[in-house]
């Protein structure tokens, strides 16, 4: 089983696949960090270490995040498990205050390249879940991250089903065909 990165394209299309996206999500703008027009960043990358080696960081509302608008990154510094930035532009804090809310995002082509056997949520949202013997579970439409290890949420004809993404339960994820092999635990496909 491989493991899954973080995008912006977290919705599912069923039998026609979404367009891959040109950017992604790296975080998210929490609110202006004292008056020189740096903000405070909540983290959403794997890779936040990487963050300072982009000459650029592309700023979109939450709704329309392909709608990017291209800033040149000044500085970015660790701060109390988030990242203050600071962007060519964004000079005083209500510069700041204007970015609260948008997603800090970079292009795919140079987002850090995965390990074999690891995807971006939008390659396996909308996958077709289905076990091992063939049964069909239903499309996964949401991966909810927790700290021991995701959870993927399908809808189908047992309603909703919450699997663990570990290796023994997810056998394998096919992201050309859209597809998830998975063995459920004993009991969870039991009728109520």
């Amino acid at each position: 089983m491989g493991a899954i990165q973080s995008d912006t394209n977290k919705r599912g299309s069923g039998d026609e696949r979404a367009p891959e996206p040109q950017y992604i999500v790296v975080g998210r703008v929490l609110r202006p960090h004292g008056v020189r027009g740096e903000f405070r960043m909540e983290i959403i990358t794997d890779y936040p270490e990487r963050l300072e080696e982009h000459g650029h960081l592309y700023l979109a509302p939450p709704h329309s995040p392909n709608d990017v608008e291209r800033y040149p990154l000044e500085k970015i510094r660790p701060h109390q498990g988030i990242l203050l930035v600071k962007l060519g532009g964004c000079d005083d804090r209500n510069a700041a205050e204007e970015l609260r809310g948008m997603l800090v995002e970079i292009p795919l082509e140079e987002a850090v390249p995965l390990e074999e056997d690891e995807y971006y949520l939008f390659q396996v949202i909308g996958s077709r879940v289905e076990t091992e013997e063939g049964e069909w579970l239903g499309q996964l439409d949401e991966i909810l991250e927790t700290g021991a290890n995701d959870v993927y949420v399908m809808h189908g004809p047992w309603g909703e089903v919450l699997l663990p993404a570990v290796d023994s339960v997810v056998l394998e994820i096919d992201p050309v065909e859209r597809t998830i092999i998975v063995r459920p635990p004993p009991g969870t496909l039991e009728e109520s």
